[in-house]
């Protein structure tokens, strides 16, 4: 089939898919409002088209943190690829790297920081990285993880801000969601930190949730706050973006922190992101 339109992905994907995995990529928390309101929203948004001037040189270029990417659009973080493609966050990275824009990696890859590093169509081509962080319970994981993306030449850190606990991801809940038993959370394999098992593998699930949500809640810091963004600026010099601000409350709240470092970036029953950089 020859693919013409974005869209086309998804419905192929819904046909070739396992149902448990398709509905973990394409669905949202509870009524899926806010998913459904982003879509909404984005399609709101109309050009105000200009005309008689010459398109023969047309530059989409800009920068963010000094690095200059080929347009203002970049990878976000998505979890576990390799449940949809057998290469699965390495396709991705090559992909982004020729298409000349950043790549964010989630903290729940299905490939390593150092696999994803080493990847790529040449270094002629655009690598640079960044890395998503989910701050655990446990903080010697939260440091290896962070020291682990610095070796492997990762450029900035972006602080998931806005999930210190999973929607209700109903789906996920009837398909009884869990990572297939031939992948594991690439990530974390290596680290000091115990039970390797309990970090690396989603297995566990009770009757009303799923074993993502259960592996959240015994993971994630709920606690999650200002306070730690503090903290996580004097275990790097890396550049930390917070992912989830939707408030002018909450960008007020860096005013309170050394912001040297850090930067903000724009559940259900929320607003959308691009409304409130609108």
């Amino acid at each position: 089939m020859e693919i013409t339109n974005v869209n086309e992905y998804e419905a192929i994907a819904k046909e070739k898919l396992p149902k448990m995995v398709y509905d973990y990529y394409a669905s949202g928390a509870e009524d899926q409002w806010t998913l459904q309101e982003n879509r909404n929203a984005f399609a709101r948004i109309l050009f105000r088209p200009r005309i008689l001037i010459d398109v023969t040189k047309i530059d989409m270029t800009t920068t963010i943190l000094g690095f200059k990417i080929s347009m203002p659009i970049m990878v976000a973080p998505t979890a576990m690829q390799k449940m949809a493609h057998p290469e699965g966050e390495l396709a991705t990275a090559r992909a982004s790297s020729a298409a000349g824009t950043i790549m964010t990696l989630s903290s729940w890859t299905t490939s390593s920081v150092e696999e994803v590093a080493s990847t790529g169509p040449g270094i002629r081509f655009f690598q640079i990285r960044f890395f998503q962080l989910q701050v655990y319970k446990n903080r010697k994981v939260v440091e290896q993880l962070v020291r682990r993306a610095e070796r492997a030449g990762f450029k900035a850190i972006v602080l998931t801000g806005d999930a210190p606990r999973l929607g209700r991801r109903e789906s996920d809940i009837k398909n009884r969601f869990t990572l297939p038993p031939n992948l594991a959370l690439k990530n974390f394999e290596g680290l000091d930190h115990g039970k390797i098992d309990e970090l690396i593998i989603i297995k566990y699930y009770p009757a009303n949730d799923s074993g993502l949500a259960s592996y959240a809640g015994g993971q994630i810091d709920r606690t999650l706050s200002w306070k730690d963004v503090q903290w996580l600026q004097t275990i790097t010099n890396m550049p930390i973006l917070v992912k989830g601000v939707l408030t002018g409350e909450d960008g007020k709240s860096l005013e309170t922190i050394d912001s040297s470092n850090t930067l903000y970036v724009c559940s259900d029953w929320k607003t959308s992101g691009i409304l409130t950089c609108c």
